[in-house]
């Protein structure tokens, strides 16, 4: 704990008296940048710190939690305002959050599988590392517990920002924590109004946010936080792979890009490695991508082209009548990238099949999500995002049966199934290739039921013509 060296301070007023109870600084910039180095600089070693560990310290804290239960109570009654009874349900709430956490070593258990001899696969969750949480001030002990417990005990370093008007109850949480033995760095409490928010929602070491309060300010939150926030040169790349790789002749070839937002200034750069791709025949060193099947395929590919261009699309890269050097005859279609394309053109509704790469612009992620759901095929999508925020409201809400997260081509191993949905698969998807739904497909389920009777029936008994119980 340290005292705040800020010029600028907010009085805390008891609701009741309107009575100033203490100040509560708005945190320097130095002070808001310590926190999070701080967090950063703890995490590898609270990371490594057995779950049994963690677990005993949350056990701590929940003892101290309840000895402190009517301090806690006495503190959000004096700065909120709410009734002490009120207020010892709002913590109350808080404290069985924590003991849900304390169940941690049966809630993080993962999955193992024996893929092959000598080898398994396992699945485990990790934590994400420095995480933060801006919580309002009409629950001041409830909701900063709905993030310390569960952020701490799974392992990441939580920064959290309780409102400015009744601070009191965090700062008592957080000496708590101190007291169950939590290592310097993993709790850091930060003070302030929105310099302090807009600081947590941009800083790239922050990896996740939580909130609790308003819609408008949740929108403005989530769009803040999540905003511009992939790697560009891995999209890039991933993004050029995927759409011209095999000619574009893959079911699950990367089709249609949809840019968010300003990444919308990034296509150009998608044209410039497209261009510098190597179009040569299959067996020629250094070939990028080869020709398309056929004569027939050609032409169609041109056509859908063509007539992107007359719906009124801009071709930004044009592919037809490609030459290459060696290969006259060939059926050769050169990377072609197609902006300001509308979803209603032909471009977008068909499948082009060939290395034509077709763009769309939009505002934001839901927007995105909408488009997506809106097509009546759904093989895959893929998301390319920073954002944990980002790619988990992709992934509930996408409607499609393969989801990517920074994977252009989200097609899983074959111990999974191919799980497209939609008009993309026949039957609604109860067959599919690969895993459990091929076994399905293709063997049939018999079931034997089997009696051993020790004796013989008695002489003299009859046959029971009853429904057989099995009793």
């Amino acid at each position: 704990m340290f005292e705040s060296t800020s010029d600028t301070w907010y009085d805390v007023c008891d609701p009741a008296t309107n009575k100033v109870v203490t100040s509560v600084p708005q945190n320097t910039d130095e002070e808001l940048e310590a926190a999070v180095l701080s967090a950063q600089e703890a995490f590898p070693k609270w990371k490594a710190t057995s779950i049994m560990t963690r677990q005993q310290i949350m056990f701590r804290f929940l003892s101290l939690l309840r000895k402190s239960w009517d301090r806690l109570a006495a503190s959000i009654t004096l700065e909120q305002g709410k009734t002490f009874a009120d207020a010892k349900g709002d913590v109350l709430r808080g404290i069985q959050v924590v003991e849900t956490a304390c169940g941690i070593t049966s809630q993080l258990t993962g999955d193992i599988l024996e893929v092959s001899q000598d080898m398994e696969t396992r699945t485990y969750r990790e934590p994400l590392g420095v995480v933060a949480a801006i919580c309002p001030f009409n629950f001041p002990a409830m909701i900063p517990l709905w993030s310390i417990p569960t952020a701490i005990v799974t392992g990441n370093c939580l920064i959290l920002k309780p409102s400015e008007r009744d601070p009191g109850a965090t700062i008592i949480l957080a000496e708590l924590m101190r007291g169950a033995g939590l290592p310097n760095g993993v709790l850091s409490i930060i003070h302030g109004k929105h310099k302090t928010v807009d600081f947590i929602l941009d800083h790239t070491l922050i990896k996740a946010v939580s909130f609790v309060g308003s819609n408008q300010v949740g929108e403005y939150i989530y769009t803040r936080a999540s905003a511009n926030d992939c790697n560009k040169k891995d999209t890039l790349n991933a993004v050029t792979a995927a759409a011209f790789g095999a000619a574009g002749q893959r079911c699950m070839a990367l089709s249609a890009l949809v840019t968010v937002g300003d990444s919308r200034s990034w296509i150009p750069d998608i044209a410039a490695r497209a261009q510098a791709l190597n179009v040569s025949g299959g067996f020629e060193n250094g070939a990028d991508l080869g020709p398309v099947i056929n004569p027939e395929s050609k032409q169609r590919i041109e056509a859908i082209i063509g007539n992107a261009e007359r719906e009124g699309a801009t071709i930004l890269l044009d592919g037809r009548n490609y030459k290459v050097p060696g290969y006259p005859a060939g059926n050769w279609v050169g990377p072609t990238i197609i902006t300001n394309v509308k979803p209603h053109m032909e471009c977008y509704r068909e499948e082009i099949f060939g290395p034509v790469l077709v763009c769309i612009e939009l505002n934001n992620l839901d927007e995105a999500i909408n488009l997506v759901n809106g097509n009546e095929y759904g093989n895959g999508a893929a998301i390319f995002t920073a954002s944990g925020l980002s790619a988990q409201k992709f992934q509930t809400l996408t409607e499609v049966g393969q989801l990517g997260i920074n994977v252009p081509i989200p097609v899983p191993l074959p111990m999974f199934a191919f799980t497209g949905n939609k008009r993309s698969i026949a039957g609604g998807g109860a067959n599919t290739f690969n895993g459990k739904t091929a076994l399905s497909f293709y063997t049939q389920q018999k079931t034997v039921t089997s009696a051993w009777k020790k004796n013989d029936a008695l002489e003299g008994n009859k046959a029971d013509l009853n429904m057989p119980t099995q009793s």
